[in-house]
Formats: C-alpha cells, structure tokens, sequence
C-alpha cells in the first residue's frame, strides 16, 4: 500500500523510526504542535486542509498521528480516501502503547506531567508560542501582560499561568528507545530539579505507533473513517466514533 501519514511534529522522531521499518510506502507531514492551542474548530480546520490537499489518486488512505486531542479531530471528513486514526484521547496513549497502560499510569501518579523527545525539542516552536502568546499570554512577561491587559487581568493571568509549577507535582519522561543519547532525559531531569518536582523515566511503547504505519489497524485499537463520513467524539471507552458528514 501507499499511505499518506499526517502527524503533530511532537511525534517526529518516532514516525520517522517507524515509517523507515514499515513495509508500505508511508509518506510523511508533519503539521506544527502549535495547532494544539488554537482551540479545537480551529486545529481541525487545518487539518481538514491538510486531509484535503492529500492527491487520493496516489495513495489508499491518510494516516492521523494524532489522538482526540482536544476534541482538535472531532469533525475532521473523510472525502475520497479513509482516515485512519488511533483511539486515545491524546498523544500520550501513542507514546505509551495503549490505553489502559496510560489509565493506570495517570490514576497511581496524581499530577503527572509528561516529557518526551517532541515535547523537548519541538514543544516550543515559532508557530505555536506566536499562537500561544497572542491567544492565552502564555510565554509573556508580567510587564508584557501589564500593557495588553491592564492591572487587573494582568495579575489574575499571571498567577493562572504558573502552568506546571502550580498544578503538577511529577515530571516523567517516556524513553522510547529511539534517542540518540541521554540528553532529552538529562533536561527533564533538570527541570525537575528546578521546579522541585518528582521525576521519574519510564519506557515507552512503539506499538501503537508501528501498527498505525504498518496497516495493523485492529478495530479496538484503531478507527476507520470511510469516505463520507466525520469523526466525532464518544464519551465511551471507544473514544472516538463516525457519522455520516453532512
């Protein structure tokens, strides 16, 4: 088979790792993290762009390396070729191998923040502290906040975007076995430190990912979106469902 995969740039290292033992022709773009904090409607408009741009006479079906994400998938259309994307309600499953492995992690670790390789090297790129500045004040100073939003607001921001600091109290990094050295885990290590926060390494699981890429699409792991049809979200084990696009 020829796919077209579509994945969030967080998830580079390990599609590439992937893509290069999966025995289709998997053809690969990565779509900025930043689509993430523009807000669901927003982030699915562009990946409907993406979906739409995809040449369906070249390939069998588009790839989503991506997971409900903040509902950002939630009525992304399937028009001539099939979506496939896997059921997690964010990258974490992906990066972990399954659903119940990320349930009973996040349930025994009360405030658990996640590093990987993209979130360390990829977490901050242009588009999204562009976005993300201008959208939530997340990145700016408090003077910075001051002149935009005035004395008030800009005190009630700048105690609600402590981020982690505030409403975290571990900081685990997944090693995938894809890293070309230490360095990813060293930098979360530091930044625990700094942030007095628990650390912890766990090892991740390329499964999910590698079954994606490979065509092993289970439906309990996977769904399939045909032609004609949109994802939307389920407030179920499933996760993610289809109806008819209207």
């Amino acid at each position: 088979m020829r796919l077209k995969l579509l994945s969030c740039e967080i998830l580079y290292r390990e599609m590439c790792a992937a893509v290069a033992r999966s025995p289709h022709q998997v053809d690969v773009e990565f779509l900025p993290k930043g689509l993430h904090d523009i807000g669901g409607a927003g982030m699915c408009a562009r990946l409907q762009a993406a979906v739409d741009k995809v040449d369906a006479s070249l390939y069998e079906a588009v790839l989503l390396g991506y997971a409900l994400c903040g509902n950002g998938v939630a009525g992304l259309t399937a028009r001539s070729l099939p979506l496939v994307l896997p059921r997690g309600h964010d990258c974490i499953t992906l990066f972990l191998g399954s659903r119940r492995r990320y349930e009973e992690y996040f349930l025994s670790n009360s405030g658990v923040y996640f590093k990987t390789t993209g979130w360390i090297e990829r977490g901050q790129n242009l588009e999204q502290l562009g976005l993300t500045r201008e959208k939530t004040g997340v990145g700016m100073s408090y003077e910075e906040l001051l002149a935009k939003y005035g004395e008030d607001n800009a005190q009630y921001l700048w105690e609600q975007l402590g981020g982690y600091t505030k409403n975290y109290r571990k900081l685990t990094y997944i090693e995938m076995g894809i890293e070309p050295d230490g360095r990813f885990e060293l930098a979360t290590r530091r930044e625990a430190a700094e942030r007095n926060m628990e650390f912890e390494k766990v090892r991740g699981d390329m499964r999910l990912i590698e079954k994606l890429v490979s065509g092993d699409w289970d439906p309990e792991e996977f769904l399939i979106v045909p032609p004609g049809h949109r994802i939307v979200a389920r407030y179920d084990e499933a996760i993610v469902g289809i109806e008819p696009a209207p």
